[in-house]
Formats: structure tokens, C-alpha cells, sequence
């Protein structure tokens, strides 16, 4: 993403008409050429290297006159050191918003409305019942116990019973003269308490007697059940609860240093010379504790890694409730972070896409939660994403998020098929420009053949885009890389695109156009992210057969829910994850919805995916069809465009989808019997004719869009050298941008 920065004349800040100036609309540029050393002529400035100056006109302008090559161009009002800049956007990212986002969006006040109802209808619904058959019944069990305690504490406080002690030891030293005056200091006071309290008894017998005879029922039912109540509560033992709870709370165990260092020592992360040393206190860190040790010397974080199921029971606690972090500062250096429950078993709660009316698919977006609870962004800009699991693990709807947030950008085009044919897909029919199901034909549709024109088309439009960003404006494509700005102009026809293949395999298998599929998925997947094209494969088989591991290290990032072995886990997350102290398959059953996320971002670990249910998804979808349909996004097969009814111009995309892009030239017979493998139903005749007649009917093809074939210097299957017609894959590529450029205007 380029920044962009707005320039003023100097010396009007408020934008007040400049009549003695003109301001000239020149492009600006960055001066790169380093600064002069002589001295600068009185009045002439110099141009800093990285100054901002204006890029004039050709002299032969004649309104170019009179400027001065180089100029500089006023600065903007606010400039900040590199350093102050730093630092203000490292605060901005901290900054908490005033409020939360639940407030601000109508769906999750509504959310948060509905838990807070059901929440607290639910406590007093489980208070209720249980006060007239479980509260009332203790209270007066406990009440006699209860009275008794108060009796026996007043008659402490009016006899003086907690200087007894101080008295009784006074005669036993024989002082006479303090056991005087403490006596003399207990008469005084249990003269006056005895006062005190007769009157005190006096007065509450009378109201008790004026209460029984004058006051209402209601008056005296109050106060019998006021003084049961005072009476119960003083009675209750120590060990047992009055009142139940209705929320269930999990044990906070103390965690101290003693038990860290037992459990090393049960893990035999300990020598008989040395021990583990502590750097930094043990403390809680959110719904857990954080303990930060050094290893002996000798050892390094994969030995804690290797003695992970020793440690958790050194520990008292679950394999799954210990997690570990390798710390940089030193290769014997570990930090543990302990749970106080198995954060993992605990769902994540519903998407937050819920409560959102647009998402920006440039800007990160929230997928799920880590194990501390902590929201963890997903970006799927300039990268492709691997996700693997075992079968009703979470994995279509982890998946299934990220495409939902997708559907709510109304700029991005989305392309998705899913290769078991579930359900779970069926509702981005509202707003996907190419979607199938399955791999069976059905009712003349071919889903199979439906995705790879739709991956032809797809890498057409890849090649296309390459071509265009090159030649745009340094104004418009400053580094000749996709903008949010250019991903938006509707007349470049350049839209983020995310491409979704569930169950991949079912495709990658297919008989006949599975060697297609594939060739075509490693080229999107290692080519189109750099152009806004990000791919997205899952699958429940990521062997070598199924997911050929030439497709498989085309992405950037991998995110694998639970598998069955440490190897398939190394298979979907890369090797040397399992070094790295990452295994999926320590995952248990369940933790649905949770994986491991690696490469993504520069940091690894733990994500709780959010969940959007059946319904959840078609709310959001709904929402997402609407608001393209207000900005005019929809396309493909959301609005009946398939791809299945070609246009009269498809060869050119079948055309340049065939060409290799390190092939400059091919021969024309070569290009035939590729695309009469590649698309059999529309070219399988073209290849049942001779080599000149092939030639003759690509070029009749070709001929409207101002492409000619000629002769092209190439080697036969035995190696030898031959001349014959073919065709350029500039030319190609040239008559799709025409025509895509025509289709923007329209």
C-alpha cells in the first residue's frame, strides 16, 4: 500500500485565494541524484536526495516557461521527524477505542442484549427454586447456631474475656501492681457494658412486646424472617456455602517455585550440580500463570519440548493446560505459561462478522482467539493458505470465516468450489463469481470442467494483470504493485480476488482434468498473491497422493487443525515444524475449531477459530449480497454470468492459459493440441486435423483480434531444428489487455 500526502501552498493554511500565485499540477517524484557540493547561488535552493520536487513538463511547453528544473515543491503542513513518526504509529496501534465494538455495531448490541437475558433470567430462575427448598431450610438449621454465637460474643464483650489472657499471665509473674490495675480497668468496663447491655435488652424486649401486640402481620413476618436470616447467616459453617452458585468456577491453583522445580526435576530437566534458575517472579497472565525459567547449562528449549507430558504432570495439571514459548535471549531459556483449565476445550464464541456491516479485506480481519484469549487477525493479502485436518475437525468452517469476511468486502471477487459437495458451502452462491460443488456431473453441468475454465480464466486474468500494472502511471502504480485504490477503480478491473478450493483432493484425483487442476492451482498459488489473487486450499489428505507436495509448498502460510501423526502435522505445516515445538496431533478431539497457524504472520502458535453456524453464514451472506448489489459488485454466476455459455473472445484466454510464461514463441500445431487437452469439448476437433490445417484454424481464431501467426524456429521430438507458423505470447497477452481495458470503459 502507498502513502499518499497532500501538498498546500505555503503560507495559507486556511486555503485563502493566492492571487499572485499560480499553482502548477506537476506530477512529484522523489530526488534521487545526491545533493551538490559547491555552494548553492544566493537565492537558489538545494534539493535534498529524498526531497519531494516537481517533475516539469518537456521544455518545449510554452506554459512550462520560466520554472526552474528541480524546484522544490512546498513540504506539508504537519512533518514529523522519522523517529517521532515511529513512535506515534506504534502508540496508535496500542490505543483502545473509548468504546467496544459490541456498542457501536446494531447486531452485537442485540447479541450482547439476548446473553445478558438469558445469563441472568437463568440465575434467578436457579435462586428462585432453591430459595424456599434448599436457602430457607438451612437458614433454619443454621439459626439456632447462629444465636448461639451472638449470646456467647456479647457476653464475651460484657465480661471483658480478651483481657483474661493479659491478667492470668500478670499472676503468674507475681506483678502485682498490673494484675491492680488491668483488675480495676476490667470492673470499669464490665460495669459499664453491664449497663449498657441490660438497658439495650430492656429496650429490644419492649419492641419486641409492642411488635406482637400492635404491629401488623406483615411488620412481624418481616422481622422474624430479618432476625432468621441474621441469625442463619451468623450460624453457617465455615466450610459450607449458603447460597450455591450458579456459574461454575474453575480452581486457581497457587503456582510456586517449588512445584516449577519439581516438575523439572520429574522431567529430569535438572543436574545434580545445578538446578533451574528463575529470571523474572512467577505471576498470572491472564487465566494463568507465566513462568519464565533458565534451563541448566547444556540444555535448550527442544528438551523441555521433548519432556512436554513429564512437566505437565510434574505439574499436577493436563498436557493440554502447558504451553510453551521459545525465548531468543538465550538458547537455555523457556517460558511456560500454565492455564488454570484446558483453554482449548473452551469455545471461542461466534464470529464478530455477525455484528459487522463491511469488512476491509486490506486490513487485517478477526478470525479466532489464542489460548490465552487474546484475538488473533488473519490477512490473507499477498500469500496462499494450506489448511489440513482429519475429517469433523472445524476444518471447512475455519475456512469458511475467512471467505465470509471476503464476501463483506463488496470489492473483492470470490471463486470458490467445494470438492465433497456439503452443505456447507451452498449459501456463497449469493455472492461467488464462479462457484461448483462435487465432482459428479449433473443435469449437463460439468463442476469439474467448471473449475478449471474458471482457473483458465483466472490465470489469463493474472497474466493480464502483470502486464497492465507495469504500464500504468507512476502517479496511479508508483511501485508497479497493486493498491487498494487500483483494486477499486471498476475501470482497471483489477478487484482483490480470493479463490477457495475445499476437499482439493476430490479434484486433484479427477481422471481426466486433475493433472490440469493441479498445474493450474501451483501457478496460482506461487504467481497470483503479488497481484491481489490469494488461493485457499483445505483438505483432509495432504499425503503425496492426494496433495502433491509440488502444490503444497506453494503456500505461504498453513494452518492445521488436529491430524493423526507428528508427520502428517509436519506435512501440512512444513518441515522442521515439528522441531519448532509445533504438533497438531497433541490436539485432542475436543478442540474443534482449534489449529496451528504458521506463516501468516512472523509469529506461530495457537488460533481458537471463531464459529459461524449454517445459519450464522447465511445471515452474513444475505448481508454481503446486498451491499454488492448496492455498489454494483456482483458478477459470474451470482447474476447467471457463468462461464459454461463462452463468449465469442474465450480463445484468447484459453489461449494465453496454455502458454508458459517463459515461452516466448510456440508453434501453432503445439498450441492446438494443448488447448484440445486442455478444454476437449470445444478443441477436440481442432486436434484431429494435420499439422498445416491446425495452423490454418488457430489463425482463422486468432485473426479477428489483430493476432497473425509466422514463422517461429523450434526442435521436433527427436531434437531436430525446424521452422513452422506459431504464434507470440506478447501478442496474446496484448489483445486480452485491449480487451479488457474496452470492457472497463464499457
Amino acid at each position: 500500500m502507498t502513502e499518499t500526502t497532500t501538498f498546500t501552498p505555503a503560507g495559507d493554511p486556511e486555503g485563502t485565494e493566492q492571487p499572485t500565485a499560480a499553482i502548477v499540477p506537476f506530477p512529484l517524484k522523489k530526488k534521487t541524484d545526491p545533493a551538490p557540493t559547491g555552494p548553492a547561488a544566493p537565492g537558489e535552493g538545494v534539493v535534498k536526495p529524498g526531497e519531494w520536487v516537481a517533475e516539469l513538463p518537456d521544455t518545449e511547453d510554452p506554459e512550462a516557461e520560466g520554472l526552474t528544473e528541480g524546484a522544490a515543491v512546498d513540504p506539508p503542513k504537519e512533518t514529523y521527524p522519522p523517529s517521532i513518526t515511529e513512535w506515534m504509529q506504534e502508540r496508535d496501534k496500542v490505543r483502545q477505542p473509548v468504546f467496544p465494538e459490541w456498542v457501536k455495531l446494531p447486531d452485537q448490541r442485540t447479541a450482547v442484549r439476548k446473553w445478558a437475558v438469558r445469563h441472568y433470567s437463568t440465575m434467578l430462575g436457579y435462586h428462585a427454586w432453591r430459595l424456599p427448598c434448599v436457602y430457607t431450610p438451612k437458614l433454619l438449621a443454621y439459626s439456632p447456631r447462629g444465636a448461639w454465637r451472638w449470646s456467647s460474643a456479647v457476653g464475651r464483650w460484657v465480661f471483658d474475656t480478651e483481657g483474661r489472657a493479659l491478667r492470668l499471665a500478670s499472676v503468674l509473674d507475681e506483678d502485682a501492681a498490673t494484675y491492680l490495675k488491668l483488675s480495676r480497668q476490667r470492673d470499669a468496663r464490665v460495669r459499664m457494658r453491664s449497663i449498657i447491655a441490660t438497658v439495650s435488652s430492656a429496650v429490644g424486649l419492649t419492641v419486641a412486646l409492642l411488635l406482637w401486640v400492635m404491629a401488623p402481620t406483615w411488620l412481624l413476618a418481616l422481622c422474624i424472617v430479618t432476625l432468621t436470616t441474621g441469625f442463619g447467616l451468623g450460624g453457617t459453617p465455615a466450610d459450607k456455602l449458603l447460597i450455591d452458585r450458579a456459574k461454575v468456577t474453575f480452581r486457581k491453583r497457587k503456582l510456586s517455585s517449588d512445584i516449577v522445580i519439581r516438575a523439572h526435576e520429574a522431567a529430569k530437566l535438572t543436574t545434580k550440580d545445578q538446578t533451574i534458575a528463575f529470571p523474572r517472579p512467577i505471576g498470572r497472565d491472564g487465566d494463568g500463570w507465566r513462568v519464565v525459567v533458565d534451563l541448566p547449562y547444556g540444555m535448550t528449549f527442544e528438551d523441555a519440548l521433548k519432556a512436554h507430558t513429564r512437566l505437565a504432570s510434574g505439574m499436577d495439571i493436563a498436557p493440554t493446560q502447558l504451553f510453551m514459548d521459545k525465548d531468543e535471549t538465550s538458547g537455555r531459556r523457556v517460558s511456560y505459561w500454565i492455564a488454570d483449565r484446558d483453554p482449548l476445550a473452551v469455545p471461542s464464541g461466534k464470529t464478530p462478522l455477525l455484528g459487522a456491516t463491511r469488512v476491509d479485506f486490506w486490513k487485517p480481519f478477526p478470525w479466532g482467539v489464542d489460548e490465552r484469549g487474546n484475538p488473533v487477525m488473519a490477512t490473507m493479502l499477498w500469500l496462499s493458505l494450506l489448511v489440513g485436518a482429519v475429517p469433523r475437525q472445524g476444518k471447512t468452517f475455519s475456512a469458511r470465516t475467512i471467505a465470509l469476511a471476503a464476501a463483506l468486502d463488496p470489492d473483492v471477487r470470490l471463486i470458490v468450489f467445494d470438492g465433497k459437495a456439503s452443505p456447507d458451502w451452498r449459501s456463497f452462491a449469493k455472492v461467488a463469481h464462479r462457484i461448483g460443488f462435487g465432482i459428479v456431473p449433473r443435469d449437463g453441468f460439468d463442476p469439474v470442467m467448471h473449475l478449471v475454465n474458471a482457473l483458465m480464466e483466472l490465470k489469463a486474468d493474472v497474466e493480464d494483470r502483470y502486464h497492465r500494472l507495469s504500464e500504468l502511471p507512476l502517479h496511479i502504480c508508483p511501485e508497479g504493485k497493486l493498491t487498494p485504490e487500483i483494486s477499486r477503480d471498476r475501470k482497471l478491473n483489477m478487484p482483490l480476488t480470493l479463490v477457495v478450493v475445499d476437499e482439493v483432493q476430490e479434484y486433484l484425483q479427477h481422471p481426466t482434468h486433475g493433472k490440469t487442476i493441479l498445474d493450474l492451482l501451483v501457478y496460482l498459488a506461487r504467481v497470483a498473491p503479488a497481484v491481489g489473487v490469494s488461493v485457499m486450499n483445505s483438505t483432509q489428505k495432504p499425503d503425496d497422493t492426494a496433495c502433491p507436495s509440488v502444490l503444497r509448498d506453494q503456500h505461504q502460510a498453513r494452518f492445521s487443525l488436529r491430524v493423526g501423526s507428528y508427520h502428517v502435522s509436519e506435512v501440512v505445516l512444513g518441515a522442521g515444524s515439528y522441531g519448532e515445538g509445533l504438533d497438531a496431533s497433541k490436539l485432542l478431539k475436543s478442540h474443534k475449531g482449534v489449529g496451528l497457524l504458521k506463516g501468516m504472520t512472523d509469529d506461530s502458535g495457537i488460533v481458537r477459530t471463531y464459529l459461524a453456524t449454517g445459519r450464522d453464514a447465511d445471515t452474513i451472506l444475505e448481508r454481503a449480497r446486498a451491499l454488492r448489489e448496492d455498489e454494483g459488485t456482483l458478477s459470474g454466476d451470482a447474476v447467471g454470468e457463468t462461464n459454461a455459455t463462452r463468449s465469442a473472445d474465450a480463445v484468447l484466454d484459453d489461449t494465453a492459459a496454455v502458454l508458459g510464461r517463459s515461452e516466448d514463441k510456440v508453434w501453432s500445431e503445439t498450441v492446438v493440441d494443448r488447448l484440445a487437452e486442455f478444454a476437449p469439448a470445444v478443441y477436440g476437433e481442432w486436434a484431429e486435423l494435420e499439422g498445416r490445417a491446425k495452423a490454418d484454424q488457430l489463425a482463422a481464431a486468432l485473426k479477428p483480434y489483430g493476432i497473425s501467426t509466422g514463422q517461429v524456429w523450434g526442435k521436433t521430438e527427436d531434437g531436430k531444428g525446424a521452422n513452422r507458423r506459431g504464434i507470440e505470447r506478447q501478442h496474446i497477452i496484448d489483445a486480452v489487455t485491449q480487451r479488457n481495458k474496452k470492457r472497463g470503459d464499457k
